[in-house]
């Protein structure tokens, strides 16, 4: 049985884990190597224990946990600069991705959103990121032809804008 609940501290390390090992596994090939080998679990925990910390942040995570109780995937809700909710970011555990636990908290994500007074959400996906992509346009989002090109050591790479009216 998988829940999906509040993140606590106590998933910090877990969730770090699975932010990772998800952007090698999904970014291998798109993001330049050296970029993604520096990239540890232990540093990622630091940086989000001290973001989890900030009073008064405007996001919202989210943890998917397994009938053992293990966290399996993570996803962060907050508003955009445009008003609207935007999907930070949504990753699964790798050796379980397609077995619904994306989709789980995706409809959590929503709750979430309009809970929050949000109609439409937004998300940005890396354009040769075509799993990531085919997954939010099996959930109803549309490219609405927004594009964003950030660098990473040095090489750019693009972005493009889905939205999803709730």
């Amino acid at each position: 049985m998988l829940t999906v609940r509040a993140m606590t501290d106590a998933d910090i390390e877990a969730v770090s884990r699975i932010r990772v090992t998800g952007w090698k596994a999904a970014y291998s090939g798109i993001l330049p190597q050296p970029y993604l080998d520096r990239m540890t679990v232990e540093a990622d925990a630091r940086a989000r224990r001290q973001y989890f910390g900030t009073a008064g942040r405007a996001s919202v995570d989210l943890v998917a946990v397994d009938a053992q109780g293990g966290v399996v995937g993570w996803a962060c809700l907050g508003p955009s600069r445009t008003g609207a909710g935007e999907l930070y970011a949504l990753y699964v555990r790798p050796s379980l991705i397609g077995s619904g636990i994306g989709r789980a908290l995706l409809e959590a994500v929503h709750a979430h959103a309009l809970a929050r007074g949000f109609g439409l959400v937004l998300l940005w996906v890396l354009t040769d990121n075509a799993t990531a992509r085919r997954f939010y346009e099996r959930a109803g989002y549309v490219a609405d032809g927004a594009v964003q090109t950030d660098s990473y050591d040095g090489v750019p790479v693009t972005e493009v804008r889905y939205r999803l009216t709730l």
